[in-house]
């Protein structure tokens, strides 16, 4: 028998390996397909909430809050960066952490203040433990954070020196104290003020990230897997004069404190413009301070008392019933209509229409009203109506109030609310809205809608520019207006604001005095309010102020509690635009007006390098430097202190300059 050959028996092992290979690899196909099988009869969603739910989640990113700004570019509200680091022992590596332990931890030490041995106890815990998020330090500023991340093992980074950043966004108000009511908030539940009407536009849009679940209560997270990037919210420019706000919140405080009043409010309006130059409200807290945490004009209805005659006297003129030769006998001031008893505080007698209003007489107002429209009040109240005192105001702003009047339709209605109207009561209704129908008077008779924004911007560009609204354009004839425009300037001059008169500045005003809470046991409480305009004979601005229960000892009438505060403003705001203002004045003042402008120095990137721009005023700079493409975070107001890039740094298009204003 022939024995096999070599070639033969390498024939036969190849075979056996090659038909072993083919077994395995069916075994294998065998084994996947019937994986396949269980996966598809598995509930994946099981597996979905046991593994996956469990160890990863969608964290949001928050997007960069817009800043709110004032009319003239200084910063109301900001939002500033803030940094956590967090550390992960375990990428550190080993030689990196023994070589450098002791530099970081006198690093540590220094910049926080702690003995180095605390840190290096705690750290060589961690790292034996191999913690991968642990929680260094929360709240950096950028300062602090540029400082810390180039401390030994932390500048190796994250992969090496185990350095994670979290950054996040905390909102702050550059005037803390100064119109922080008005500002308002939006903490995500709760809306209120500026940023509340236009968290819209600040908020931007968050953006999403992966995170893994380190331990029980840490989820540390996957930077490099971004499901959505965050886009940062506009910035608004509201109508808020910074000038006007302070003038108008130091002038009511100070007459607060002066009358020991519980709260107080204070609205300026641009007339031409209905922009809201300046709105204040001020109450006294447990302390005894006066603080700005609630907006009385928006949000309280109230009984307006003698200010309301202006409105109710306006509808007698616009009807002609009443003009300059109308005379109405108020008797010794007592007057009972509908088994009411109506009274004045200032004497009796013969009174002309412009007296009726310059003594403010609630017998006067009351019998001319109830004269021409007892028949027919529905005359009356349409009048109120074609103003819109009867619609809640479409404005911006959160919580405003929707106004209330006693009217024919109303259980309460009797013969005598028709008389109680005319002199402001029998009615509720929010101080913007009064201030709204004064301003229109200014106006020449057309009624603009309150405007609280200025514009809004994103990037250095302009996206949307405020116009005035017309409400009413025609709120009388020419003729009632100037007729009333007359009686409130001779109320100044000659009637309950001639405390207030000045023959520098013109003013139109009426006072009021409203008790509330009448019906109820005790002292009488009072509400002193003045509202008007000026120039009288070319309104500028419109100013309502209303003083809320003050100590009676002292005061309670519009014309002595709340009528200084509207001639202090008015003095202090029409120095910015003086018109007809002698120069010897100015110079007897010692107002020297070259020296309230600051100069706007332009700001200019040449060669891709960062200009020095500390020093400058920030209202200025920041503006140039976002039209030009950058993109600048802010801390404070006023000039800059610090910035960064430094001078001479090179700079591209959309990097982020930090700037330090002074606070």
């Amino acid at each position: 028998m022939q024995k096999p050959n070599e070639y033969d028996n390498k024939r036969k092992k190849t075979l056996r390996w090659g038909y072993l290979f083919a077994v395995v690899a069916l075994c294998v196909f065998v084994m996947f397909l019937t994986r396949i099988i269980i996966l598809q009869n598995t509930n994946v969603q099981e597996i979905k909430d046991d593994y996956i739910n469990k160890n990863y989640r969608e964290a949001t990113l928050k997007a960069a809050r817009g800043n709110l700004f004032a009319s003239d570019g200084s910063i109301l509200a900001t939002t500033v960066m803030r940094y956590d680091i967090y550390l992960d022992f375990k990428t550190m590596k080993d030689t990196v952490y023994t070589n450098n332990i002791g530099a970081l931890t006198d690093s540590l030490s220094k910049m926080f203040g702690k003995p180095r041995s605390e840190f290096r106890k705690k750290f060589d815990e961690q790292r034996k433990n191999k913690n991968q998020y642990y929680t260094l330090v929360k709240g950096l500023d950028f300062d602090q954070y540029d400082r810390i991340r180039k401390f030994p093992i932390f500048k190796k980074g994250k992969n090496k020196g185990g350095f994670i950043v979290d950054r996040n966004y905390k909102r702050e108000l550059a005037t803390s104290e100064i119109g922080a009511g008005t500002i308002g908030m939006d903490d995500g539940e709760h809306k209120a003020g500026l940023e509340g009407a236009f968290s819209k536009y600040l908020r931007g849009t968050d953006g999403k990230r992966l995170e893994q679940r380190i331990n029980s209560s840490q989820w540390k997270p996957i930077d490099f897997w971004k499901v959505q990037e965050p886009i940062d919210g506009e910035d608004v420019y509201t109508t808020l004069d910074l000038r006007i706000q302070d003038i108008a919140h130091s002038a009511l405080e100070k007459q607060l404190i002066n009358f020991e009043a519980k709260h107080g409010t204070v609205i300026v309006m641009e007339v031409e413009t209905g922009k809201v130059r300046a709105m204040v409200n001020l109450r006294r807290d447990d302390n005894g301070e006066y603080v700005d945490s609630y907006n009385y004009a928006i949000k309280d209805n109230i009984e307006p008392g003698s200010t309301f005659k202006t409105i109710s006297l306006l509808a007698a003129m616009d009807d002609g019933f009443i003009d300059e030769n109308t005379t109405v006998d108020v008797g010794n001031g007592v007057w009972v209509y509908a088994k009411q008893r109506i009274s004045d505080g200032h004497g009796g007698g013969t009174y002309d229409i412009s007296d009726v209003l310059a003594k403010s007489s609630n017998v006067g107002s009351a019998k001319l009203i109830t004269k021409y429209y007892a028949d027919n009040p529905q005359i009356f109240l349409d009048h109120l109506k074609r103003w819109k005192l009867f619609d809640k105001m479409d404005i911006e702003l959160p919580g405003i109030t929707k106004p209330r009047f006693v009217t024919p339709e109303s259980k309460k209605w009797n013969p005598a609310a028709l008389a109680s109207l005319a002199y402001g009561y029998a009615s509720n209704i929010n101080l913007l809205q009064l201030a709204t129908f004064y301003n229109g008077v200014a106006n020449g008779g057309k009624m603009l809608k309150p405007l609280f924004i200025d514009k809004i911007m994103k990037d250095g560009k302009v996206m949307y520019s405020a116009k005035p609204e017309v409400m009413v354009n025609k709120m009388a004839s020419e003729k009632a207006i100037k007729m009333m425009t007359h009686a409130l300037t001779k109320a100044v001059e000659k009637g309950t604001g001639k405390s207030i008169f000045t023959p520098n500045l013109k003013m139109a005003g009426k006072t009021g005095t409203a008790r509330f809470e009448y019906w109820l046991p005790g002292p009488m409480k009072y509400r002193a309010s003045f509202a008007g305009f000026y120039p009288a004979d070319n309104p500028k601005y419109t100013c309502y102020v209303m003083i809320s229960e003050p100590n009676t000892a002292k005061g309670f009438y519009g014309g002595t509690v709340s009528a200084p505060v509207f001639k202090e403003i008015a003095g202090k705001t029409f120095l910015k635009t003086p018109q007809n203002i002698e120069r010897e004045m100015l110079v007897s003042n010692k107002v020297d007006l070259n020296k309230m402008v600051e100069p706007n120095v332009k700001v200019a990137v040449n060669n891709k390098q960062m200009p020095n721009v500390v020093g400058l005023i920030g209202k200025n700079v920041i503006p140039q430097l976002e039209n030009l493409g950058y993109r600048v975070d802010y801390k404070g107001v006023g000039r800059i202190t610090q910035q960064f890039p430094l001078e001479g740094t090179t700079i591209s298009k959309n990097q982020r300059i930090y700037l330090s204003l002074q606070n």
